[in-house]
């Protein structure tokens, strides 16, 4: 590999992230007899999609399912796992089924056409796209830090093939096409090449002070590492008007506030803990459900400024007494269902049921349109090259 390449890959590295296939090495079991084909499985869930479609999900053997598709009625597709995961794409809204019955559906978040080389996806994991020389096949392999790559896994189906690297569920079309979805997690973006316009650098440390604290009378700032990679907070601890997190992401848009006024952003793991005293906590998580949350202080004012707040109390807090020193009171947390909140719109994400991945036997459903359907992913044998 290039030196390039691992300087490349040295700094932009999200360390700590593994790589975790979802099925080891590239072997490829052979089709099923042709007496099994006509095995039309036993239903084992019925799931509607926001868009009014039903998906209904059959077991036809231990690690074998299949996902068929319906609008108003009427079959518009099916995908089979056999032994591996299996995926469909129409037109951007993409199926993936499990060979354990899982499923996750999501919209958006590809990159097509990829042009080979290394991509960052949302949790920090980087992979490298290349194509085999011998036969064309597009493939792909994590490269940690030094540049050095796991070794390439080949595309093993003829439509598109599915891995998980780090948290990522990741679709590689076999024209190269790339797309990916973290479940659980609020961000959501297309893999990022990183090339002209990235920042290489690696993410802070959630919590790592980038800059401040800058002080304004009795108004403090300061901004920190999010716990998502290479997004930011900046933090706000104003005498007044009570404390302030806004999370930036790595194009510094504002994408989640929390305040005095409303301490809970649980769209994005932002929760103010003291918020009507002068020492307020931040609170941040990428997952809702039990995801524990990383709690930061926020900058410290003058120690001048010692009386105690006298904005109107947040609706989530016990008013502060009069003695001089704000106390905590009660919090209302929101708590996204499953993974995310119900309904919830990250970025290029339109709507993501990931909850399968998050409790077992839950399957999400897939988003399919009416009219160019799901291929029918058959198993074929495919030698990695």
């Amino acid at each position: 590999m290039r030196t390039a390449l691992r300087t490349a890959v040295a700094t932009a590295l999200l360390a700590g992230l593994a790589v975790t296939p979802v099925v080891a090495g590239t072997a490829f079991a052979a089709d099923a007899p042709a007496a099994a084909a006509e095995n039309n499985g036993t239903l084992v869930r019925t799931e509607t999609l926001d868009n009014g479609n039903v998906v209904k999900v059959y077991k036809l053997g231990l690690t074998w399912y299949r996902a068929e598709a319906f609008k108003n009625g009427v079959s518009i597709g099916t995908i089979e796992a056999n032994g591996r995961p299996a995926a469909g794409n129409d037109n951007g809204n993409y199926l993936v089924l499990f060979e354990d019955g899982r499923t996750l559906a999501w919209r958006g978040n590809v990159v097509s056409p990829a042009e080979p080389g290394l991509y960052r996806l949302a949790d920090g994991t980087v992979v490298e796209l290349g194509k085999n020389p011998k036969d064309g096949r597009f493939g792909l392999q994590t490269v940690d830090a030094t540049g050095k790559g796991s070794g390439f896994v080949y595309a093993y189906h003829p439509v598109r093939s599915v891995w998980t690297y780090g948290k990522a569920v990741v679709v590689l079309e076999n024209d190269g096409g790339l797309a990916a979805y973290v479940p659980g997690q609020a961000r959501q973006a297309a893999p990022v090449h990183l090339g002209a316009g990235v920042d290489p650098k690696p993410a802070p440390k959630p919590g790592t002070v980038l800059s401040g604290p800058t002080a304004n009378g009795c108004t403090v700032t300061e901004k920190i590492a999010s716990v998502f990679p290479y997004w930011t907070v900046t933090l706000t601890n104003d005498l007044k008007k009570g404390p302030k997190a806004v999370l930036k992401d790595d194009t510094d848009k504002v994408v989640g506030t929390a305040d005095r006024q409303h301490p809970v952003d649980g769209r994005y793991g932002l929760k103010i803990e003291g918020a009507d005293t002068t020492t307020p906590k931040l609170g941040q998580r990428t997952q809702g459900g039990d995801m524990p949350y990383r709690w930061v202080d926020f900058p410290k004012l003058p120690g001048n400024c010692t009386t105690t707040p006298t904005a109107t109390p947040s609706a989530t807090s016990t008013p502060a007494p009069t003695t001089g020193t704000g106390t905590q009171g009660g919090q209302t947390t929101v708590v996204p269902k499953g993974g995310v909140a119900a309904g919830a719109e990250f970025g290029t994400v339109e709507h993501a049921n990931d909850t399968a991945l998050l409790a077992s036997g839950a399957g999400a459903a897939a988003v399919v349109a009416a009219g160019l359907g799901l291929t029918v992913l058959r198993r074929r044998a495919a030698d990695r090259g």
